[in-house]
This record gives structure tokens, sequence and C-alpha cells, in this order.
């Protein structure tokens, strides 16, 4: 099998016994791609595995963290999380996590969840950190690490320097990233770094994947800019002239705060009908003490008038709001008739839109890029829209229409206006 081609594995993995699958699952070093495997050589520090959804991200790291562990005695690990619940979930309870591979192993260890630490017979030791929590990495020694999905942490710069500054205990004390890519400098800075060892791959080469789900992802996303990012594995750079960059938007991420002046729902309805309809773009967007949020991407596709309608109220009733803001030029008559006839109480204003998208985008990347508009979370569809807007005109995909982008620079747009249209008296 480890000499095989892809295709011939998939068609002898098809034929093999539950028994002979669990037997080869669990002597990965024979069948993993070669960039699952720790790089040759002593002369690198840190190891970035920089590879799309599903490539097998995960098991690799765990394979590496439990071979290291549970060959030498007493040395301590740092499992970093882009929150502590992910590290729990991913890195240590997953299917492909410690446990799983230690038990695939018929080693039992000693997992503490109310510490967060996860202990080998030998007196090695792994510990739980978060990248949302950089002075909790502050002190601690380490022999090494394993950093599960960079890209996501929200206090990424300071987490990593504290994480090295931590790891110099052991003679060769060494990091392995595992990240989907997403443009940032600090991961960046990490591949151009003089120690440091790149490995990648794409959802595509994992041969455990089921051969339809890659063809449905594939079929999706590929050639756009998403599917080279989170298929393919692609550190994407700007576009050039693009609204929204990509260090611009990882600027722009905060916790949601809570307690809103005012929710809008924004509505972009789509184009076209049947299976060359565009999706119907539903945002929600909130402000508080004169900033925007973005609060939630509730973005269908494929759904009927009434259906998509549907998803609008049901997003206006999950944020407590009556305010809807639609497009009118491309169908919000139907959603303000639709959800009249529904009797939600709901407020639909409707909005002619007089300039092209990336003209009334252009005030909204602004606030953005000055700190008055934010992001309350991880957008990844709508965010990869974002940075397909060109100033001066021009969209560059993912897609052929930026219905996201759209819906959300409708609600922000209304959440901006100074004139809020209540009356006023005036003092004389």
């Amino acid at each position: 099998m480890a000499k095989a081609t892809e295709a011939e594995q998939r068609r002898a993995l098809k034929h093999c016994s539950v028994e002979q699958m669990l037997k080869w699952d669990a002597d990965f070093e024979h069948w993993a791609h070669e960039n699952q495997l720790p790089p040759r050589g002593e002369g690198w520090r840190t190891w970035l595995m920089m590879a799309g959804r599903g490539f097998g991200k995960t098991r690799a790291g765990a394979e590496w963290i439990f071979r290291l562990a549970n060959g030498k005695r007493r040395i301590r690990v740092a499992l970093i999380g882009a929150t502590i619940g992910d590290a729990r979930s991913v890195m240590i309870e997953g299917v492909s996590g410690l446990l799983s591979v230690a038990h695939r192993f018929r080693r039992r260890l000693k997992w503490e969840p109310s510490l967060g630490r996860l202990k080998w017979p030998n007196g090695s030791e792994a510990q739980l950190f978060s990248g949302d929590n950089a002075d909790g990495l502050r002190g601690p020694e380490h022999d090494f690490a394993w950093a599960d999905e960079l890209a996501k942490w929200r206090e990424a710069d300071g987490a990593w320097t504290n994480l090295q500054m931590g790891l110099r205990r052991g003679p060769r004390a060494r990091a392995l990233v595992t990240t989907t890519p997403r443009p940032m400098g600090l991961l960046e800075r990490i591949r151009e770094g003089e120690w440091t060892v790149t490995t990648g791959g794409r959802t595509s080469d994992n041969i455990n994947l089921d051969q339809h789900f890659i063809d449905v992802m594939t079929a999706t996303y590929g050639g756009t800019r998403i599917g080279a990012q989170e298929l393919d594995g692609v550190l994407l750079k700007d576009a050039e002239g693009a609204l929204w960059t990509g260090a611009m938007i990882e600027a722009a991420r905060v916790a949601p705060p809570g307690g809103f002046d005012r929710v809008v729902v924004g509505v972009d309805p789509p184009g076209g009908d049947g299976e060359h309809c565009d999706a119907c773009g539903i945002v929600v967007c909130g402000s508080k003490g004169g900033q925007l949020f973005v609060l939630e991407d509730a973005t269908v596709r494929g759904n009927s008038p009434e259906g998509w309608a549907s998803r609008v109220a049901a997003a206006a009733l999950r944020w407590d709001t009556s305010q809807v803001v639609a497009e009118a030029n491309n169908g919000g008559a139907m959603v303000e008739s639709v959800l009249k006839a529904a009797d939600l109480n709901l407020k639909v204003r409707l909005v002619h839109a007089s300039r092209g998208k990336s003209a009334r985008a252009e005030p909204v990347a602004l606030k953005f890029e000055t700190g008055k508009a934010l992001l309350a979370g991880e957008f990844p569809e709508l965010e990869a829209e974002l940075r397909g807007m060109i100033a001066g005109g021009g969209y560059e995909g993912p897609g052929r229409s930026p219905d996201r982008a759209d819906a959300m620079v409708w609600a922000m747009t209304v959440l901006g206006e100074t004139r809020s249209g209540v009356p006023r008296v005036r003092r004389l």
C-alpha cells in the first residue's frame, strides 16, 4: 500500500475488512502524505503545515506530538488552539486528536479536562493554551509545541511571541503550526523565517476523504479565491486595488460586544432563477457607541422567494430587531410583500442602487480602515467577497456577484446614517 499510487490505494480501501482498515489506519507513517511527516534534518525550529481543509493536518499534528511524548521521558508540550474549547475538542478529544491516536497504539493516557492537561505514563505532559489569551503563554517552558489554526487566533502576534520565548526547554525545542492559510502578517513572517520548513497540500490529497465530497467542493469552489485558500491551501495575496485587504480584515476582528443600540438585517435579493440563481445575501449588522459590527452571515442559495424571505425574518427574530433593508432593484419588493404577508411586524426599507457595488462599498471600507466598522467573529465567505471588491469598480470573486458583501454594505450604510428619521424637538 505504501508504494501504491493514490488511485490504487483508494481502490484497495474499498475491499479492506474492518480489521484491516483499523490496522492500516494505525500505521500512519506508511500511508501518510509526505507533507504530513516531519521534515528531515536538524536545522529547523518551526514546521509550518499550511494546507486545505480536510488535508489531515490534525492527524499529522497528533501523530507527531504523540510519538515525541511517548518516546521521551518527562518532556513538556504546549498545545495551542484558537480557543481552549477548540484545543480540547479538536487536538485532544477529536476523531483525529491525541486520545484517538493513543487508542490506536493501545496506550492509556491520563486526560484531566479540568486542568487542561494530558499525561503519558513516562512522565511527559501536554498542556492546553488558547490563542485568544496571549498572557497564558507567558512564563511556561516547553520542549515542543503544536499550534493549531494559527490564522484564527485573536491574539496571534502576542501568543506566538510568548510561545517562542518559552520554547527553550531541551536541546532541540520545536513547534508545529497546522493551519488553513489566511492572509496575515504573522503567518507570512513565520513562512519566511530562516528556521522554518513549510509543507502543504490540498483537500483532495487526503485519500481517506469521500471522493464525492471532494468532487462537490471542487465543483463549487474550484477556480475561486476561497477555493484556492480553503481547498488548495494557498496563501493568497491581496488583489490589486482591493477595498478590503487581508490585514485590514484581521485588524477588524473582535469578540461580539453585545448590548447594541440598533440592529439591521441587510438583504441583497438574488438575481436569475433556477440553477443559475445567485445567493440571497442576508447579513445582520449592529451599532454600538458609534461603531458598526457584522454580527451574522445568514446568506442562503437556491431557495424560493418565500424561502429566503423566511430566512430574513428568522434572522431578524434571532437578533430581536424589526428593521430590514433590502435592495429594491432585484426583488426587494418580494421581501417586503412576503414579510408583510407573514405578519411579523417587520419594517422593510427598500433602497435603490443608483451606483455600482464597489462605489457603494467604498465609504463602508473606509469605516473598516479607520476602526469604525468591525467583524464580531469569523465570516469566511463574506470576507472572501470583501477581498474581491476592487476600488473604482469591479469584482474579482469568489462567485459572479458579491451577494454577502452587498447585503453588509446596505445594512452598514443605513446604520451609519446621521439622520435617523425620528422627529426631534428643537429648543427655541
